[in-house]
């Protein structure tokens, strides 16, 4: 049998691996769905870049971000940007909760 102290530590590491995995995920999402498109670096036209929307995000607090992601979802956030109209209520609740936690 292992000791605690080993466990412990292995089970920080598997949530750290599975964190780090996620934030993948979303990384490519965002890739996917055409965010970094305009919100990359240099951003296009008037876009924030992603690090501006994560320094804007980071102090909001988890309702906050998923009225954020709904208004995004629903497009009122800036109506008529065709890729912020593809994404689904899911989508764009795991991306505003990625750019919060630094876009990375």
């Amino acid at each position: 049998m292992l000791p605690r102290r080993t466990l412990t530590g292995l089970a920080a590491a598997l949530l750290a691996t599975a964190a780090a995995a996620e934030a993948r995920a979303d990384a490519a999402m965002a890739l996917d769905k055409g965010c970094l498109s305009c919100h990359g670096d240099p951003p296009r036209a008037k876009a924030p870049t992603m690090a501006a929307l994560a320094q804007r995000y980071a102090p909001l607090n988890a309702d906050e971000l998923a009225q954020k992601a709904e208004r995004l979802c629903e497009h009122r956030l800036l109506g008529g940007i065709a890729a912020h109209e593809k994404l689904t209520p899911e989508e764009s609740l795991r991306l505003v909760r990625w750019i919060a936690a630094g876009a990375r």
